[in-house]
């Protein structure tokens, strides 16, 4: 009886801590999920740097625009301007273009010319300019939604080389009440996977890839996926970099 008694009084501390657990999750669910959303932007004060990257995939908005005033109050001495060509022409032309007409000096600005159209591409050709520059500190500028996949996958796939997260605003994520947002709501879930994505599957290959070869990276760490291979179940690892095609629309005056 005793024994009963005892059980009987863990099952009910037990459900009575459920039970708290479930009506402050219903209380609180909107402050989880706006956490969680708040989470995909990597914000921290600028400081002195050795370089200034700003990430492809924006050249006449925001991104290019934040990477030049942390120029211009001289954080670093140089704007590496990375993304692939637009048509025609490589991404970083047109920015300095754009920078230019609005009174940026062109000297401060580099053109960083690469095929990527992915984040992980786009790292594993910067980590390798980053060491021919020999930079230690770098201040990266991406859009906000982005910032905190970027940071991630800049500093797993670039190592030795300290990231500054600066994120540049996007009217296209809104971190209050994203779930009602259809454009915030597709970044959301983007995103998150994406950064799942990187971690867990991403990176161990090209780490086992560094040691063991390509060929037996995927052989050692793909059977530990269900099905048949590790993009079939994260395509999202080969998406776009740019969630939107929208670049010309992004011009400012």
């Amino acid at each position: 009886m005793a024994r009963r008694t005892g059980f009987g009084l863990w099952a009910g501390f037990l459900t009575a801590g459920i039970l708290t657990l479930l009506i402050i999750a219903a209380l609180r669910w909107q402050a989880v999920l706006t956490s969680l959303g708040a989470f995909l932007i990597d914000s921290q004060p600028p400081q002195h740097a050795d370089l200034i990257v700003v990430l492809g995939g924006d050249f006449w908005g925001p991104r290019v625009l934040v990477g030049a005033e942390l120029a211009r109050y001289g954080y670093a001495p140089t704007v590496l301007l990375s993304g692939p060509p637009y048509s025609g022409r490589p991404q970083g032309e047109l920015s300095i273009e754009f920078l230019v007409q609005k009174g940026y000096p062109r000297q401060v600005f580099q053109v960083f010319a690469n095929q990527a159209h992915s984040t992980i591409a786009e790292a594993n050709d910067l980590r390798r300019e980053l060491s021919r520059r020999q930079v230690k500190r770098v201040l990266l500028v991406t859009s906000s939604y982005h910032s905190r996949r970027a940071a991630i996958v800049l500093t797993l796939f670039c190592p030795g080389v300290r990231f500054i997260s600066i994120p540049a605003p996007d009217s296209h994520y809104h971190v209050a009440e994203w779930w009602n947002d259809e454009s915030s709501h597709k970044l959301f879930f983007s995103e998150w996977s994406k950064i799942l994505g990187s971690v867990l599957v991403a990176y161990p290959v090209y780490v086992v890839s560094r040691a063991f070869g390509r060929g037996m990276a995927i052989v050692r760490l793909v059977p530990l996926l269900p099905g048949s291979g590790a993009h079939e179940h994260f395509s999202n690892l080969r998406d776009p970099l740019f969630p939107h095609d929208r670049l010309p629309s992004r011009r400012t005056t």
